[in-house]
């Protein structure tokens, strides 16, 4: 059957797209930016995910946002409510709480809105700590991106403070007792704390605290939030995408796939899965469920009242303070239950987000690292991070210390001292622990390039001796565990004058705090050489106890032996085998039996 090799002619819709590409401004600026995307290449690793989450959760956040907006009425002023809850009715309520509860029972799909709303605001702090943790334990915080590093840490403080705001909006019973807590907190510092509570209540309790938040929240965060994001994703365009070592992996080059339309695609998916996944929970699992707190009131409290998860290691910082921490001074009363939390708190940020300024004045290396580490290659760095996981979960356990004496039939006492206890033993019991494992695994990939994977197989040397058969690892695995850059710490040396000055042996005694502790995984010149003709010694090995074995044999014209020492080597499949724990006692040139 003949067949035609015509080129097929384009279609009027690829005609019009080709000659607007070629003859207007804007087809030729699409097209040069698909021609740099297509370019670009981006390293294909599952810790590149959470920026797509974060970003899924920004984007529902924003769209279900300014859908509320229309039907959101932020007013503290009274108003009864007739709405379609029958519980509620005739309730003195506030203009907030009542245009909540006619989203969530009046209008069509409403509910599903603003419990989409809240849970996408529930999983942005999460992803953001994901991208957090990733980041630093595989030191992609180091030059040229500590800028980046700061912009997420603001990312993540601007989120904290959408949703505490967001939390405060409904004006339920609930978000009602988290204002009260933090007026109080408020009136607690001293001197700026009287006039800080009057700017955001405008009087006395609850004041005009709906209307003072609402612009914070859709106008002030979003604002934040989109420059800080832009502003990372420009700078994360302008530097080379930090990979982990590889095969032809090095400073210079990127391995992975182009960023059009490959790692887009991806990304793609990952956006459609992430916001699938918010939509369904949201239409399926309640969250924030107001009409059951009912409307916030100043003279009442919820008991057992909760925050949202990323707030509760602010009110577990509260709770861990011992009582009657107070102090005269100047004439005011410094109340140390507010002060200490919030000073802990700040300088646990602070700490956080000065991090890799700290590591690289105490390394002294000033290079450009595009090559991520393994967590185990830098023992005190993971050690640390360790430490502040630790500090973080106790405060966000303290958080729920009623709950857990409560359900588990426990003294509030006894679970408080405890985890006061914790937040001063936890962070030092895990940074030990943290920093001996990885230099123990340091110390088995040392192992793994020198000599190799223990096989299980135990071979008969002509001696009598028995050895063990290691098998080289491959060659992605030698680039995965050798380390590339390990920094060393820094020497003491005195100045131009002869001097020692203290802020130089400070930083010599912050290095070695740093770097002194480590294990150099390397394989030294011809050790995988080495490794690799192993297999060919140990078959030379294996001839050669056979040769002997059939000689003795002959001589002792015993057919038993000749059967058992024909093969000359045992193989045992696993050390784990109850055989190989036979050949570690058998005695040296005696034949081993099956």
């Amino acid at each position: 059957m003949p067949v035609d090799r015509r080129p097929k002619r384009p279609s009027a819709t690829d005609r019009l797209a080709a000659s607007i590409a070629n003859a207007t401004f804007l087809g030729r600026r699409i097209a040069d930016v698909t021609a740099a995307l297509r370019r670009r290449t981006v390293p294909n690793h599952w810790t590149n995910l959470f920026g797509v989450v974060t970003l899924a959760c920004i984007v529902v956040v924003f769209v279900t946002g300014v859908i509320l907006m229309f039907w959101y009425t932020p007013s503290s002023a009274t108003t009864t409510y007739t709405g379609g809850y029958l519980p509620l009715h005739g309730a003195e309520v506030s203009q907030a709480f009542a245009s909540t509860m006619r989203i969530s029972f009046d209008i069509p799909g409403g509910l599903l809105i603003r419990q989409a709303h809240h849970w996408a605001g529930l999983l942005l702090p999460a992803s953001i700590i994901m991208q957090l943790l990733t980041t630093f334990f595989t030191g992609a915080f180091r030059r040229p991106r500590r800028g980046m590093w700061v912009l997420l840490v603001l990312v993540f403080i601007v989120a904290l403070v959408g949703g505490w705001s967001g939390y405060a909006l409904p004006d339920d019973m609930l978000s009602g007792t988290g204002l009260r807590i933090v007026e109080g907190i408020a009136l607690g510092v001293p001197f700026v704390g009287t006039w800080a509570a009057a700017l955001l209540f405008g009087g006395s309790f609850p004041g005009q605290v709906i209307d003072h938040l609402y612009p914070l929240h859709v106008a002030i965060v979003p604002a934040l939030l989109v420059a800080l994001v832009t502003l990372r994703g420009l700078a994360a365009w302008h530097r080379k995408p930090p990979q982990f070592p590889g095969p032809g992996r090095s400073e210079e080059n990127i391995v992975g796939v182009p960023l059009w339309p490959d790692a887009a695609a991806r990304a793609g998916g990952l956006f459609a899965i992430v916001t699938g996944l918010i939509l369904g929970i949201s239409a399926t699992v309640t969250v924030n469920p107001v009409h059951l707190y009912g409307p916030a009131d100043p003279g009442n409290a919820g008991a057992g009242s909760q925050p949202d998860w990323y707030t509760g290691f602010l009110d577990g910082a509260l709770r861990l303070v011992p009582a009657g921490w107070e102090v005269v001074w100047l004439d005011r009363t410094w109340t140390l239950a507010i002060l200490v939390p919030l000073v802990v708190v700040g300088a646990f940020f602070v700490a956080i987000t000065v991090y890799p300024f700290v590591e690289e004045w105490a390394s002294g290396d000033r290079r450009d690292h595009h090559l991520l580490q393994r967590p185990r290659n830098a023992p005190t760095r993971t050690a640390i991070g360790v430490a502040a996981i630790v500090f973080y979960g106790t405060l966000w356990i303290a958080g729920s210390a009623d709950v857990i004496s409560t359900h588990f039939d426990v003294a509030f006492e006894h679970v408080i001292t405890v985890l006061q206890a914790t937040l001063v033993l936890g962070p030092v019991v895990g940074f030990v622990i943290a920093r001996r494992v990885c230099l123990a695994l340091q110390r088995k990939d040392h192992e793994l390039l020198l000599h190799g994977y223990e096989t299980g197989r135990i071979v008969r040397l002509p001696g009598g001796e028995y050895v063990e058969v290691h098998r080289p690892i491959g060659e992605y695995e030698r680039w995965r565990i050798g380390v590339v850059d390990s920094p060393r710490p820094l020497a003491l040396r005195p100045d131009s004058r002869g001097r020692l000055p203290l802020g130089r042996r400070l930083r010599v005694r912050v290095s070695r705090f740093f770097f002194e502790d480590r294990i150099e995984v390397r394989a030294p010149v011809g050790a995988v050489e080495a490794i690799g003709a192993i297999g060919e010694i140990e078959g030379g090995a294996e001839r050669m106890v056979t040769d002997a074995a059939s000689k003795t044999d002959a001589a002792s014209k015993t057919d038993a032996a000749s059967k058992a020492d024909a093969a000359g080597v045992t193989d045992v499949a696993t050390s784990a085998d109850p055989e190989a724990a036979a050949l570690a006692t058998h005695p040296a040139g005696a034949p081993v039996r099956r």
